[in-house]
């Protein structure tokens, strides 16, 4: 009964608590504590067991744990936890939870929680029965000690490649930083605006763009809009954003005019070849491609060498590159996207290491690995686009590294000095014929467009 019925109704009441208490962690943490507790002090006051019978669930469970933790190295979003969670069934309500909201480390805590306060609540009221236990206890104590330590072992070595996701919240999940400022349909946004009327005008809808882009491009290319768009903010759904890998498909897709960021990666560039169309690149700024570190980090500069080493994973430790001896945390960016993009062209053929990754609750149930988003810890090194990490982003203790002694500031992106001078394109399609898009291209690299771009933060465009 203390192994099947009380479990399951704890974990009832636990799933019911929710209702009462949105943190799934401390209502099922504490429901677990005080009903394992509760049950422990009831048998021990009413059986003449043993004390080392009631370690048995612990072991069993600790152990499974340490099986399945070895067979999915440590991913709680593999199929085989389902055998886990079968094994474990008197928990399904709290089962069922947990894994609508991709928390897979609730698998293992809740029944260790059970069965560690139940045996504590057992000990307290029956502390002589113990003594004649002593061998048993002693073995079976050993177990848990060794079934727990590959379980965390497992734990601690993929900590050092996957983190727990902090998702992204914007945009509906598409984009990692608040794009408001910059929405044409905010009457308080921060977009800049021409001292005048717009040389080029766009007054009907039936000759209206469809815009889309990169994060980094949002505040450029609602700019455009803002200043060309008749009642820009009526005709918002003109301006759209899905992200650049999203974005790119829907320009070769035909369903957007203007796809707005970096150049396309060579995927990008295979799946417009495979839909029979050609993209038409106009650069309209200039931009740096920039690695950041945290400013308590003692490096100021790395050479082009150094950082093909670090993402290959040749170079391990920032002792390497005269920092501190710390492992080095090297964080990318999902494939297809703008920066990893200009990371693989920065890397050539030197293979790149795996990513950095973390975990995602995959709707509905189940858990998924992405490549982690950056995280400013005192060893992690990442890279973006000068100002999406600058303007667009809100750390504060960031610094950026230069590069082979030459640091990513308007001069030298102007002059091409600075190593990783990167283009902002306007890319269209060539069959794209619609009569506003040739001349709102021409008037991006005129002198009002080019004005806006540097508004916003960019480097205007130069031959």
């Amino acid at each position: 009964m203390y192994g099947g019925i009380i479990p399951f109704l704890l974990a009832f009441t636990a799933a019911a608590a929710l209702m009462v208490h949105d943190s799934m962690l401390v209502v099922f943490s504490a429901v677990m504590v005080v009903g394992g507790l509760t049950t422990g002090l009831w048998i021990g006051a009413k059986t003449m067991l043993p004390v080392h019978l009631p370690i048995y669930p612990l072991v069993i469970t600790l152990g499974l744990w340490a099986v399945f933790m070895l067979i999915t190295n440590g991913f709680y979003g593999d199929e085989a936890w389902f055998w886990f969670c079968l094994v474990h069934f008197s928990f399904f309500p709290a089962y069922f939870f947990s894994s609508l909201y991709g928390v897979g480390y609730l698998f293992i805590l809740l029944p260790v929680l059970y069965e560690l306060f139940f045996l504590v609540g057992f000990l307290i009221r029956k502390p002589k029965s113990l003594t004649p236990s002593i061998k048993h206890t002693a073995i079976l104590a050993v177990f848990v000690l060794f079934f727990s330590g590959i379980g965390l072992a497992v734990t601690s070595e993929r900590m050092q490649t996957v983190l727990p996701s902090h998702g992204f919240d914007y945009e509906g999940g598409n984009s990692s930083t608040d794009l408001t400022p910059y929405n044409v349909t905010n009457p308080d946004n921060v977009l800049p605006r021409l001292e005048g009327k717009s040389d080029f005008f766009i007054e009907t809808r039936q000759n209206m763009l469809t815009l889309d882009g990169a994060e980094a491009a949002f505040p450029v290319y609602s700019a455009f809009a803002q200043a060309v768009y008749k009642n820009a903010a009526q005709n918002s759904n003109f301006i759209t954003f899905t992200n650049t890998i999203f974005a790119y498909e829907r320009l070769i897709n035909k369903e957007i005019d203007i796809y707005f960021g970096a150049e396309p990666s060579n995927a990008q560039l295979e799946m417009a070849e495979k839909a029979g169309v050609e993209l038409v690149l106009t650069p309209i700024g200039k931009e740096a491609f920039v690695f950041f570190v945290n400013e308590n980090n003692p490096v100021q500069d790395l050479t082009i060498d150094q950082i093909r080493s670090v993402y290959s994973g040749d170079v391990t430790n920032w002792r390497e590159l005269g920092g501190k001896n710390k492992p080095i945390l090297a964080f990318q960016r999902p494939e297809n996207s703008g920066s990893q993009t200009w990371l693989q062209k920065i890397m050539k053929d030197r293979p790149i290491m795996t990513p950095v990754k973390e975990e995602v609750p995959a709707g509905m149930g189940g858990i998924l690995e992405e490549v982690a988003s950056y995280r400013n810890y005192d060893q992690s090194i990442g890279f973006s686009f000068r100002f999406f990490a600058s303007g667009m982003q809100d750390y504060d203790d960031l610094r950026f590294l230069s590069i082979n002694g030459i640091e990513p500031v308007p001069e030298t992106i102007t002059n091409d000095s600075y190593p990783f001078t990167a283009t902002l394109y306007a890319i269209s399609l060539k069959e794209n014929k619609k009569p506003s898009l040739a001349p709102f291209l021409q008037w991006m690299q005129d002198e009002q467009g080019q004005q806006l771009v540097e508004d916003v933060g960019y480097v205007k465009w130069t031959e």
